[in-house]
């Protein structure tokens, strides 16, 4: 089974509206129904989990995509961070697992997620424990050291991540119960876990598309993909 994690959780700065963003509105849609969409069309997606705070639930809801509804088995709350948000997830995941089921984590905040990058992370796990979308740094990195350059990472050696991103759930959960309860909250990224508890993830290339609503000039960018 695949299981696609959605986070939702709505405890990040505001961008308009006193709204978090994933529920901000976009050609008449929230941004985390435009994610939906994919995802609920998806014919490798079984479920899908949401992480969001109660008093947004109800506004998914509204706009839930009818493909999206079949396949909802339900909301976890969000924490603290966006790990303990993950690890929230799947502690309600958990109870019904079995130990082939892949989770397939995304960041509601990426609507313009494809269905080619969401098989990519499934197929990952056919040969590995996990698989990362990943974009090459075009620029030269430059590490600092009292104000001056310490060293650099060259061109083609460095690179970003994106979601979504695919682990074996069960290993990935068990990498995640590990590091409670301390450890888990100093995580900045959801691959860290993985990582740490030597699982063996792939890395394939993601999409410039596939980018993160985080400020007003990502939103004008969004409408004109959505207009296209």
């Amino acid at each position: 089974m695949n299981i696609a994690l959605i986070l939702a959780g709505g405890t990040g700065e505001r961008l308009m509206r006193g709204r978090p963003k994933p529920f901000v509105s976009v050609r008449g849609k929230m941004i985390i129904t435009h994610c939906l969409e994919v995802f609920g069309t998806h014919p490798q997606i079984d479920a899908i989990q949401i992480v969001a705070d109660e008093e947004w639930r109800e506004k998914i809801y509204e706009q839930m995509p009818e493909a999206a509804l079949k396949k909802l088995s339900g909301f976890s709350k969000p924490g603290p961070n966006r790990q303990r948000s993950v690890f929230n997830g799947l502690q309600t995941i958990m109870p019904s697992a079995e130990k082939s089921d892949i989770i397939v984590i995304h960041d509601a905040t990426r609507p313009l997620v494809s269905k080619v990058l969401i098989s990519a992370c499934v197929k990952a796990c056919e040969k590995h424990d996990g698989g990362i979308p990943v974009l090459p740094v075009l620029d030269t990195i430059y590490m600092r050291k009292d104000r001056c350059v310490d060293s650099f990472h060259e061109r083609g050696t460095v690179y970003t991540q994106q979601t979504p991103e695919a682990y074996r759930l069960k290993k990935y959960y068990a990498a995640n119960k590990k590091l409670l309860p301390d450890k888990l909250d100093q995580i900045n990224d959801s691959a860290e876990p993985a990582v740490l508890a030597g699982m063996k993830l792939t890395m394939f290339l993601g999409e410039v598309t596939n980018f993160r609503i985080e400020t007003l000039i990502d939103l004008e960018r969004l409408k004109l993909f959505i207009s296209i």
